[in-house]
């Protein structure tokens, strides 16, 4: 066997460690996805040999998705609800951030409540034709008072996200955006998202080689 050059090396071991958990999969459980492609994704996983498709989350080592933020953190605490001892402990850290919460919008009906005492007697000063500017404090928007900001990792629209169950790491992604939501495209779609996924399963060529 012929000596590797350093270039040739350094790209075994960059391949090879692109995705390491990747290797490891061995089943999968497909959220729901918008257009009905979970269905699509899951006949081509499995007609196509990449992974194991399961129907019970359980028996799942990793999550396929087409969306990440809240609504996916929410649905894997759904399907995967902490140990009692974690979930005692969140619900500790959100009552003491209520507390925090609380404490923090008392302080600021005080301040506002002064504010109101001290534009109060600046008005009893002035002229009775003069005009009374309303105080500042009551024109302050408070970031609790703004709607939630929404995220921009929401659903993809195209993007798909391998998620592994334990660590909640992304582990493997694509954008492929189907152009319509006929059966016929997202049976296009799907099978060229498994296909890459299988492309990225294979070991480096160099590996295979030796």
């Amino acid at each position: 066997m012929k000596p590797l050059s350093v270039l040739g090396l350094l790209y075994c071991v960059v391949a090879g460690a692109t995705n390491p958990q990747l290797g490891k999969v061995q089943s999968v459980y497909v959220l729901p996805m918008s257009g009905g492609m979970d269905q699509y994704l899951a006949n081509r996983l499995t007609s196509m040999g990449v992974f194991q498709v399961v129907t019970d989350p359980q028996k799942a080592d990793t999550v396929l998705t087409d969306g990440l933020g809240k609504g996916f953190e929410d649905k894997m605490k759904e399907l995967y609800p902490p140990p009692p001892a974690v979930k005692k402990v969140e619900e500790k850290e959100k009552a003491a951030d209520k507390e925090t919460e609380k404490a923090k919008d008392d302080d600021k009906n005080k301040d506002k409540t002064a504010d109101a005492d001290k534009d109060s007697d600046k008005d009893k000063e002035k002229d009775s034709k003069t005009s009374v500017s309303s105080s500042p404090s009551s024109r302050q928007i408070r970031l609790q008072d703004l709607p939630p900001v929404q995220s921009s990792w929401g659903h993809g629209r195209g993007n798909f996200f391998l998620v592994d169950r334990q660590s909640r790491s992304v582990i493997w992604s694509i954008y492929e955006r189907p152009k319509n939501t006929t059966p016929d495209e997202l049976t296009k779609t799907a099978t060229k998202v498994v296909q890459r996924l299988k492309k990225d399963l294979e070991p480096p060529k160099e590996a295979r080689n030796q």
